[in-house]
């Protein structure tokens, strides 16, 4: 049985994971801090919850598996804010579905991204969500695809490359797989892909994703548009996709890669291992 590792993530100075248990997280983003659900979070906190409303602006109070209501704690106004990163400066906003806009357990590939990229690269950013991982490629003066099925995600993600003072990412409203087909079909290559796909969801124009049944096609498409000696990042967070099931899925896909498969963790202030999904990064030879 392949052995896999553990990859820690860790905060920088506008995030920090301050805490985690009973089946919520308590995080710093700026100024601000938030609770909210977190099914990883099995444990028991560190600290008091008690002690977390004492110190928290907002919590996420979940009503369904998607959707929920923020409630403030102490006295805050903001309901959007910016952090920084490094150069890049981003839009948080309090959703309805208890996401603010940026995943920063991506903090390891982001710093990966950075190593990888040079002004004479092209990558390729699948699921783009708001564009973290677009604006720190463009950085590099790298020349970035960002790609998602919904306008207002992208509308966000504009904002955040302006916010970051950034310029000319090349913005596709549609669906993953449909977009990375043609560019096959093109005979487009690009140095560097990531892709964060969600366990399920739409495309642009209504396609059906179960992350299950076609991230293998997928693999299959990127490894045809991946420059060789280009890096691949996958993050999964499904548990329909487990270590040796991703194993599996790599091997077939990308079989002369040299890859890297690991589980992704957190260490909270308290000291607690908070697990954030899986991660592979391949190199294509």
């Amino acid at each position: 049985m392949p052995q896999y590792k553990k990859l820690y993530t860790v905060g920088w100075g506008d995030y920090e994971l301050l805490d985690a248990g009973g089946g919520k997280k308590l995080e710093k983003w700026g100024d601000l801090i938030t609770i909210r659900p977190e099914k990883q979070a099995y444990f028991n906190s560190g600290i008091s919850f008690t002690k977390w409303k004492e110190m928290a602006h907002w919590e996420f109070k979940e009503y369904k598996s998607t959707t929920g209501k923020w409630v403030n704690i102490l006295h805050s106004d903001k309901k959007e804010w910016h952090i920084k990163y490094k150069e890049n400066l981003f839009q948080l906003k309090l959703t309805s579905f208890k996401h603010l806009g940026l995943f920063p357990e991506q903090k390891t590939n982001w710093d990966y991204i950075q190593t990888k990229l040079s002004n004479q690269d092209r990558f390729l950013n699948l699921f783009g969500y708001t564009g973290a991982a677009s604006c720190i490629a463009r950085s590099t003066g790298a020349e970035v695809y960002h790609i998602d099925s919904v306008k207002q995600i992208i509308s966000w993600a504009k904002e955040n490359m302006n916010l970051s003072k950034s310029k000319d990412i090349h913005w596709v409203h549609e669906d993953a797989l449909k977009f990375a087909t043609r560019e096959m079909k093109r005979g487009n290559l690009y140095n560097g892909i990531i892709l964060d796909p969600p366990a399920w969801g739409y495309g642009a124009k209504g396609e059906r994703w179960k992350i299950e049944n076609k991230i293998e096609s997928l693999l299959f498409v990127c490894n045809a548009i991946l420059e060789k000696g280009g890096f691949l990042i996958l993050n999964t967070y499904s548990p329909k996709l487990q270590l040796d099931e991703i194993n599996r899925i790599i091997n077939k896909t990308f079989p002369d890669s040299e890859n890297e498969i690991s589980e992704l963790w957190m260490t909270t202030k308290t000291n607690k291992k908070l697990y954030f999904g899986n991660i592979v990064r391949l190199i294509k030879k």
